[in-house]
């Protein structure tokens, strides 16, 4: 079993990151939008990953508005749930799908941890990764296109909504006690490195903000949209302990699968009803 964080030492006043070291971190190492990462360093993860969130309400927001607009200028709600699908992946470069197919073939391959992760770094992707990718980018979009198929505001707020829980789903699995898988990497850089009061509190923020935002819509529809987080939350957190316990730790690749459930997970609660 590789090292925990479970008591970090103290960081001294004068290595924590500032918020601004935070946001670029986040944007820099999350998305493909400009952020020049200045540093490097677990103080700077620690707030990075804080701010993950909101670099997925920067995220949602880009996808959600060329789907709205499709839908606006008379296009079907297939098309509009078909780019509002694309968008993230095109400002990731694709990163948390591949981490997605990634994971499954670790997974799915049934070999020890060491061999799993042998398997997740290759750049091919076996079987159990395409059906991975398959599945996700299905039920999303088939869940986004219902949703715009009701109305364009409630398909542009669920991708708005998807987006910033995936990207809670990484802040919760970079608390403290849930340790790296390998002694390098994105995985070894950001484990362990947010509070669990900080954690906790930024998922209940998230949750009351996802049904603030839908409460003009109604109030079942405010309960909807926590119920999203939270499930997409709890799919995340499933997902975490069986990387945890078949890996001995967490990696990039993790991280990115994380994002892709609690995604996927939001949308299908968001589509029910």
């Amino acid at each position: 079993m590789t090292d925990s964080f479970d008591d970090p030492p103290p960081t001294p006043p004068a290595e924590r990151a500032s918020f601004p070291d935070g946001v670029r971190f986040a944007f820099g190492t999350l998305t493909v939008l400009p952020a020049r990462i200045t540093r490097w360093d677990r103080p700077a993860a620690r707030t990075g990953m804080a701010c993950a969130p909101l670099a997925g309400l920067v995220v949602g927001v880009l996808a959600a508005a060329p789907g709205a607009l499709l839908l606006l200028l008379g296009g079907g709600p297939l098309l509009a749930a078909a780019v509002t699908v694309a968008v993230p992946a095109a400002l990731t470069r694709g990163l948390h799908l591949d981490g997605l197919a990634d994971t499954a073939d670790g997974l799915g391959s049934a070999k020890p941890a060491d061999e799993a992760l042998r398997i997740m770094k290759k750049s091919d992707i076996g079987p159990f990764g395409v059906i991975a990718l398959v599945i996700v980018m299905l039920v999303q979009t088939a869940a986004l296109s219902e949703l715009y198929a009701d109305s364009w505001v409630r398909g542009a707020l669920a991708a708005v909504v998807a987006a910033v829980t995936a990207r809670l789903a990484m802040t919760l699995a970079s608390r403290e006690g849930v340790p790296p898988a390998r002694p390098e990497g994105l995985g070894a850089a950001v484990a362990g490195v947010v509070p669990r009061p900080a954690a906790a509190a930024l998922a209940a923020l998230v949750t009351v903000a996802a049904a603030a935002a839908a409460l003009p819509t109604g109030v079942p529809a405010a309960a909807r949209s926590a119920a999203a987080v939270l499930a997409a939350l709890l799919a995340a957190e499933v997902l975490l302990r069986r990387c945890v316990r078949r890996f001995d730790g967490v990696t990039g690749d993790v991280f990115g699968a994380l994002a892709e459930v609690a995604a996927t997970t939001a949308l299908i609660v968001l589509a029910l009803g």
